[in-house]
């Protein structure tokens, strides 16, 4: 019988990945499709249109827009309409939360992890975390100290996380690359680093 559990849930933890995978690719495609293929029947005749084409504009879109980004005066009008949405209390903390959360994904130069380390706590413990930021010029001097810095501590199974004000002291790098640290953690320790997730 245990033979056959372990059996079962080696069967169950390979392919639950896979089909949830696929099934959100299948979900965002559909509602891609849906929102930006009835835009482009309205500009496009019908005997033209074929299934996909609401994807493959909304795709072409993005890089256009990546595209445009890389120009300083999109950029300076970008930020102009930013700075407009960013005074709007409701829209502000939606809006920069998103915003703040796929710039966190996608690990664009200003907002990339810069090393893992292990932060200790006054009770002994150590928890594996991020630094994100090293000069804190932003922050008020009283509430920073001359040799903080602020690291990100992720929590396990996607809850959230901690961002701290820590002194280098306290901090110490840990030798794991970035994917493999972020896995140990959201998994609760579970998952053994290495590129091959099954290994384990």
């Amino acid at each position: 019988m245990s033979r056959l559990n372990t059996t079962f849930f080696t069967g169950l933890v390979t392919l639950v990945p896979i089909a949830a995978t696929l099934y959100f690719l299948y979900w965002l495609a559909i509602t891609t499709e849906s929102l930006l293929g009835s835009l482009v029947r309205m500009v496009l005749p019908e005997q033209y249109y074929l299934p996909g084409t609401g994807v493959a504009v909304s795709l072409l879109l993005v890089f256009a827009v990546g595209v445009l980004m890389q120009s300083w005066l999109v950029r300076t009008v970008f930020g102009w309409w930013e700075n407009i949405l960013y005074r709007i209390p409701l829209i502000k903390t939606i809006y920069g939360s998103i915003r703040d959360l796929l710039s966190f994904i996608s690990q664009t130069p200003e907002t990339e992890m810069q090393q893992v380390v292990t932060v200790s706590l006054d009770n002994g413990l150590r928890m594996i975390g991020f630094v994100t930021r090293e000069n804190l010029a932003v922050l008020s001097e009283k509430i920073t100290g001359a040799d903080d810095i602020v690291i990100y501590i992720p929590l396990g199974y996607m809850i959230g996380g901690h961002t701290v004000l820590v002194a280098r002291s306290q901090v110490e790098p840990l030798n794991l690359s970035k994917e493999d640290a972020m896995r140990f953690i959201l998994t609760g320790g579970l998952a053994k680093p290495g590129n091959n997730p099954t290994d384990r």
